[in-house]
């Protein structure tokens, strides 16, 4: 006897809470390695030793109106590995939305680890991720994750479907910050490391 609900038959997409997986024939995916953020890390040393093509991250996005369409919204997630290269812990590529005033929602699973904030003016700041917790990214600030924890993290995201992503100013400028694990923890550190630490708790 078939015990489904008949009623996800006509669900287009399924959103699965208990392990943040978004699945259906509208969900686009897509990965990354360690390899494709080569630029992205501050350690090149450290990343020379790494298999290029150790996974990094994963996505599923929806895009019910199509990507680019005024007032759409876009739903979908990440599941992030852990790791480190160095001691920058594993982390997505970052950026800002190129309609800067577009903000967004962002929805831990599960996992630990930090999303990474930083203004316009180039201040930057962490807000941990934990199960459960909910955060919002306000318009004009570059956003990343990292994991911190010894499993995935995986997180859900709500953001505006015409927000348009830039990777250009992070990939040449870089966080003013990075996290990174120091005794154990994860610090905010500049990138040259001459500044005082902020320990993350």
């Amino acid at each position: 006897m078939d015990n489904r609900d008949p009623n996800l038959a006509l669900m287009s997409v399924v959103t699965n809470f208990s392990n943040g997986e978004v699945c259906g024939a509208l969900v686009v995916t897509a990965s990354k390695t360690v390899g494709d953020l080569a630029g992205y890390w501050h350690d090149a040393s450290a990343l020379a030793t790494l298999d290029p093509a150790t996974p990094l991250y994963t996505t599923a996005s929806w895009l019910p109106e199509g990507e680019g369409k005024e007032g759409a919204l876009a739903w979908g997630n990440t599941r992030l590995q852990a790791g480190r290269v160095g001691r920058e812990y594993f982390m997505t590529r970052g950026h800002f939305h190129r309609k800067r005033e577009k903000g967004e929602l962002v929805v831990c699973v599960s996992g630990e680890g930090a999303l990474v904030l930083m203004s316009e003016e180039r201040e930057t700041r962490v807000e941990l991720l934990r199960p459960g917790s909910t955060h919002h990214v306000p318009g004009h600030t570059a956003h990343r994750t990292a994991n911190t924890g010894q499993v995935p993290l995986v997180f859900l995201c709500a953001w505006a479907a015409d927000c348009g992503h830039d990777y250009d100013e992070v990939r040449e400028r870089g966080f003013s910050r990075l996290l990174v694990e120091v005794d154990g923890a994860p610090q905010l550190v500049t990138p040259d490391e001459k500044r005082t630490s902020q320990k993350i708790s």
